[in-house]
């Protein structure tokens, strides 16, 4: 394999798959923000999503000039595909990284994009913006492909290296070369899909499908909650059958399960179709945050607590445990609604950049050691850090000899928890 790669977007997608690549070939590592590029240079990734003797190994040149493109003729791009606040697919980052690539692309080459899209979306958005800045025309002087990213922020064990790549190509031949690429450092092999529709398809509903799924578990713990009956012990139980698919209640955010589904719904609908069983899936996540808040406050006048003026501690502000991203985080529905009922909220987390959380969602993170006493504690975000902190010391953070500790994901040990918290949990 003889191919120059380019990556274009080195976040949480593009910066392992630049490493990967990077053991074996040369690349050219492209993104828009100077700091990343800086920062990776002086070899730190904010991510944590690669270690300091991978990127060290990586032969990559980072930098922020599309020119270096220009020598490139296998290109990847990796870049942020996310929702307005009309809930519809924003295609900002995919048209400005395709134009700034169509600027510099060379006869031949072949451009892979790995953005989650949907079904279509590639040839439609994408090849036009290529074609117009570049003067080529698509299947002729240049080629695309399709390879949905299958990145989880965090995790250790299913890597890019370890997960099969689903690719695709806008004829045989150019898939060959894409598959060629791909196993020169994907270990687990490539699945050739027989279209870029086709890949696209794929991607959106892996994650259209966990979202509905864990939207089922949303509604049982609702409907449980009322019931008296705690929904864990419940999928405990029906976990012992052996085709019971393991989901449980929570939060859904990030940039890809309460996301993406609006791709595929903003594509069927465009197509005379409106999904129901999805967008009511994508209803019930998205107003768990204030399912959340409004159980807290409830607890808190059974337990005959002062609403208004108390104080609430949040353990943890990033869209998912042990991770620093905070796009998309469904624990700032969470705040906003307890302020909403004159309820002063702290906020902690040890992986997430402060300014980071002011910028994005004006919390001021506050250091776990000054955190002031509280009535009640909600843990947010199961990081690992919280869960080694004992039941004792989260009985210091209480202003008082009882207060309410709520565990959204249920992960706090039920049977040791003090009678000085009132533990609620989805």
């Amino acid at each position: 394999m003889n191919r120059k790669i380019g990556v274009v977007g080195l976040g949480y997608v593009g910066l392992p798959m630049a490493v990967a690549f990077g053991q074996n070939h040369d690349i050219i590592g492209f993104d828009i923000n100077e700091n990343r590029i800086q920062t990776l240079k002086n070899g730190e990734d904010f991510t944590n999503e690669v270690g300091v003797k991978e990127l060290e190994s990586a032969k990559i040149k980072f930098t922020t000039d599309a020119s270096y493109l220009s020598d490139c003729d296998f290109i990847i791009i990796a870049v942020p595909t996310p929702i307005n606040v009309n809930k519809l697919p924003d295609f900002t980052p995919l048209e400005k990284s395709s134009e700034t690539v169509g600027k510099h692309l060379s006869k031949g080459t072949i451009v892979v994009y790995e953005s989650t899209v949907y079904p279509g979306a590639t040839e439609e958005v994408c090849v036009p913006i290529l074609e117009k800045s570049s003067n080529l025309k698509s299947g002729e002087d240049f080629f695309v492909g399709y390879s949905p990213e299958r990145i989880n922020p965090g995790d250790k064990v299913h890597t890019f290296t370890s997960i099969i790549k689903v690719i695709s190509g806008q004829t045989p031949e150019v898939l060959e070369v894409i598959a060629e690429v791909y196993e020169s450092v994907v270990e687990a092999g490539v699945y050739r899909a027989s279209s870029l529709k086709v890949a696209e398809a794929a991607k959106i509903i892996e994650n259209t499908q966990r979202d509905v799924n864990i939207a089922l578990m949303n509604e049982l713990a609702i409907m449980f909650e009322r019931m008296n009956i705690d929904t864990n012990e419940v999928l405990e139980a029906a976990g012992t059958k052996w085709n019971f698919l393991p989901f449980s209640p929570g939060l859904v955010g990030g940039h890809c399960i309460g996301v993406d589904p609006y791709y595929l719904t903003h594509k069927s609908e465009k197509m005379g179709y409106r999904p129901e069983l999805i967008l009511a899936g994508r209803r019930i996540n998205d107003n768990m945050g204030k399912h959340v808040a409004t159980s807290l406050v409830k607890e808190m006048i059974k337990a005959k607590m002062k609403v208004h003026g108390s104080k609430v501690t949040v353990l943890g502000l990033t869209f998912k445990e042990n991770v620093p991203d905070l796009r998309n985080s469904k624990v700032i529905d969470v705040i906003n609604e307890l302020k909403e009922y004159g309820i002063e909220v702290q906020v902690t987390d040890p992986y997430a950049e402060p300014k980071e959380a002011f910028a994005e969602y004006g919390v001021e993170l506050i250091n776990y050691e000054n955190l002031q006493p509280a009535d009640a504690i909600v843990l947010a975000v199961p990081h690992e850090y919280y869960l080694n902190i004992d039941w004792k010391d989260y009985e210091r953070l209480l202003s008082s000899d009882f207060g309410l500790f709520v565990d959204i994901k249920s992960k706090m040990n039920k049977e040791t928890c003090p009678k000085s918290f009132k533990l609620w949990r989805l």
